[in-house]
């Protein structure tokens, strides 16, 4: 097991905060509206009542949130997805719209339903979500694929799985590196993307879900599947993964948190981004937990996500 001892090297960002190199990343799957509640605790009975000190609605959704994450760094970003023509899936287009990303292939359907998830945060920042994951017609031969030839990488959730195995094949394809969000999803759905992923990253109960356990031996199990880098994370506990049959570790950046919420995400996005610009994995996990971690001195998914320059000035201030 290696350990991360410094941020490695990140001036392959220089041309990014410059301008002088875009990246464009392309980031697909689920994109839902949040209806958040703030509480003094969550829920512990089966059945109880419980009071809100606050309350308010956002966009959110795992790719939804690394297509922000992507915009607020700095990079160019388009999402495609898809939600029904009704006013969850509007509201959710004018929030991409004026954070900047493309929503050219962000499809309403108007025959579909929007997914909407109702999340619960309590004081410490740890949240319980529930998620209607909406209904929308599964195909995904209306994707634009040639415009896959001008990304600099591709991520995508397991939300959306035929779209998911579109982008991934066209990116592969291309040589473009795939960056796949493992959230939680049904074994065959990793089974059918793992195959087509350069970077797969876990979250710890997806992972314990499809491999038996979280820990890092599960990783190397994994490596069946081709992926260049395997990886887990893991909150405060930092993040693990397996790259060139070696197991590497970089640890969390420590901050006050207020709230977890969207975190993962926000750390997808900036990998894909940092990726994409040409970052060596170690640098590319130093930058994405920085990022996450940035964003969890905020409350909401997206609140509080870094642009590119505030995110390499705080991690100079971290040993």
């Amino acid at each position: 097991m290696s350990a991360s001892a410094n941020i490695g090297d990140l001036s392959a960002l220089d041309d990014v905060v410059s301008g002088a190199a875009p990246v464009h990343v392309i980031c697909l799957g689920l994109a839902a509206l949040d209806l958040v509640w703030r509480v003094e605790r969550l829920f512990a009975g089966r059945s109880e009542k419980i009071k809100a000190t606050g309350y308010g609605t956002l966009g959110g959704g795992m790719a939804a949130n690394a297509s922000v994450a992507v915009a607020r760094l700095g990079a160019s970003v388009a999402f495609w997805g898809r939600a029904g023509n009704d006013a969850a899936g509007h509201e959710m287009r004018s929030a991409f719209v004026s954070e900047g990303v493309d929503v050219q292939n962000f499809r309403l359907f108007s025959d579909g339903r929007s997914s909407v998830s109702g999340i619960i945060v309590d004081g410490s920042g740890e949240r319980q979500i529930v998620n209607f994951r909406g209904l929308y017609p599964e195909a995904a031969d209306w994707l634009p694929l040639e415009s896959v030839a001008g990304a600099a990488s591709v991520l995508a959730d397991p939300r959306w799985v035929e779209g998911a195995a579109t982008l991934f094949r066209e990116a592969r394809a291309r040589g473009i590196a795939t960056v796949l969000d493992g959230d939680m999803a049904d074994a065959e759905v990793f089974e059918r993307l793992l195959p087509l992923t350069d970077h797969a990253i876990f979250s710890e109960p997806a992972l314990a879900s499809f491999a038996g356990s979280a820990d890092d031996k599960s990783l190397a199990a994994l490596a069946r599947f081709g992926c260049r880098v395997i990886a887990v994370t893991r909150g405060e506990g930092g993040v693990s993964w397996y790259e060139n049959d070696r197991l590497h570790r970089q640890a969390a950046f420590a901050v006050d948190v207020v709230d977890t919420t969207g975190a993962g995400d926000v750390f997808h996005g900036a990998y894909a981004l940092a990726i994409g610009a040409g970052l060596d994995v170690p640098a590319a996990m130093a930058f994405s937990a920085a990022a996450a971690a940035m964003k969890c001195r905020h409350a909401g998914g997206r609140n509080g996500i870094p642009d590119i320059n505030e995110c390499l000035a705080f991690m100079r201030t971290k040993p």
